[in-house]
């Protein structure tokens, strides 16, 4: 029997790397410290922060931010753990640039605002460091093929650290994937559908958060992303629920996405929520938000499995991912954590309870590193994603979810916002990997490592 380490030897992790990092290999000083330099330390780059701290494979070397409040909470977080107070820069928007000067930083994580992320990754990957970067990559299509083309001329990694494509469950769905479980994939559901009111509409007094104020009276994502809300209409956060899809149908390796169509229904939520909270004379009531309360694209592959996402978080709901994964063998639905399988459910016909499937097929990345897990962000999923990049870092090698992955998944969001503006045009979705996806082979997580 082909184990997962015989499989990593006989495809070669570095043939893969070669795409992206010729002549690179696994390091030979696999247990050297990775020194790590923090671009953005607000509340989601301290998340990070903590992980890489409990780690005794990484020195912090270095944070940077514009905000002293963000800068005093970080290092409040650096001396709870008892290392070593890293170099702080606050020297304005462009003072990250400082950071990646320093010739004792191997990676960077930045974690700020969406339109400095390729900025940011661009200057990174100039300075030679692998790259590490909270969703979104790219804002616009020309930025994604920036990106590409930076990390193919330079052979430096740039990883999107979509942590979702870890999630527990999500990873035992796609072991079922490989073993067959589900016969061969038809049709996958994803999407962001989780109730962001009162992150967008955040003025840091309100308790638990909320009230009516964004922009430079709001707090923390507050301050920035609300006004995609104001200016845009697309899919804005298409990468939790397509990563791990995107995994499954294998794209970029051996599949690719083709066409994409969007619909946007109409925006009432965040007005109707300035009201409730903040009064009809609020001077934010007055604003006439572009972004649609449910967004709906849908996507093609090669291989002719079709793909639904739903970007919803302007109105009251529960958080959901809307997971749904359907082969001709069967179906998962992560809403209602059911499961079925013909000819092996329990009853003809009838949802059953997933638990023991998902269980039975609990992925070997969870059995091996659960325990450590236990405590980080997002139900573990924070320490999988960035042990992945710390582990690639350390070897020299292209992280499971690589360049292509992350410009790939980005550019669903220019691509919805030009389908919308052109009422639901049809798009050609672009081949980022330049005709490379019909050889490559898909590595995620089969590494017994990450």
């Amino acid at each position: 029997m082909t184990t997962r380490r015989d499989f990593i030897k006989t495809t070669t992790a570095a043939s893969l790397a070669a795409s992206i990092l010729p002549g690179f290999g696994f390091s030979k000083e696999g247990d050297q410290k990775v020194r790590l330099g923090f671009i953005g330390v607000g509340l989601r780059g301290q998340n990070h922060l903590e992980q890489a701290l409990l780690r005794k494979d990484v020195e912090v070397v270095a944070i940077c931010d514009v905000q002293q409040r963000m800068i005093d909470m970080s290092l409040g977080i650096v001396a709870t753990a008892g290392k070593q107070k890293p170099q702080v820069i606050n020297d304005g928007p462009n003072g990250y640039k400082k950071l990646l000067e320093r010739n004792d930083i191997d990676a960077v994580v930045i974690s700020t605002p969406w339109e400095w992320h390729t900025k940011m990754c661009l200057d990174a990957m100039n300075a030679k460091k692998y790259v590490g970067c909270e969703v979104i990559t790219g804002m616009t299509i020309d930025e994604c093929w920036q990106l590409v083309t930076t990390s193919e001329k330079t052979g430096m990694p740039l990883m999107m650290l979509e942590n979702v494509c870890y999630r527990r469950d999500v990873m035992a769905v796609l072991n079922m994937v490989r073993q067959n479980i589900f016969g061969e994939l038809v049709h996958l559901q994803g999407g962001y559908q989780h109730d962001l009111r009162e992150v967008k509409f955040n003025d840091g007094l309100t308790p638990y958060g909320g009230g009516a104020e964004f922009g430079e009276k709001g707090f923390s994502e507050a301050q920035w992303r609300t006004q995609h809300s104001v200016d845009r209409n697309g899919d804005l956060y298409p990468t939790h629920g397509i990563g791990p899809i995107a995994m499954m149908t294998n794209i970029n390796r051996g599949n690719r996405f083709t066409k994409l169509v969007s619909y946007s229904s109409k925006a009432k939520g965040l007005h109707n929520h300035i009201i409730k909270v903040g009064g009809e004379n609020h001077p934010n009531a007055k604003i006439k938000f572009k972004l649609g309360d449910v967004v709906t694209t849908m996507i093609e592959t090669s291989n002719q499995e079709t793909i639904l996402l739903q970007h919803d978080t302007n109105l009251p709901r529960p958080y959901s991912i809307g997971f749904r994964v359907q082969g001709t063998n069967g179906i998962w639905m992560d809403l209602n954590k059911s499961i079925y399988i013909e000819g092996q459910s329990k009853q003809a016909h009838r949802w059953e309870d997933a638990k023991e499937w998902l269980d039975k097929y609990d992925h070997p990345l969870w059995k091996k590193y659960g325990n450590d897990a236990a405590g980080a962000g997002h139900g573990g999923m924070d320490w999988f994603v960035l042990n992945a990049f710390i582990e690639s870092v350390k070897r020299k090698t292209t992280p499971p979810q690589d360049v292509y992955d992350a410009v790939t998944w980005s550019a669903i969001t220019p691509l919805s916002e030009t389908s919308i503006k052109q009422n639901g045009a049809t798009l050609e979705f672009p081949d980022f990997t330049n005709g490379k996806w019909q050889t490559r082979k898909n590595l995620f997580a089969l590494d017994d490592t990450y």
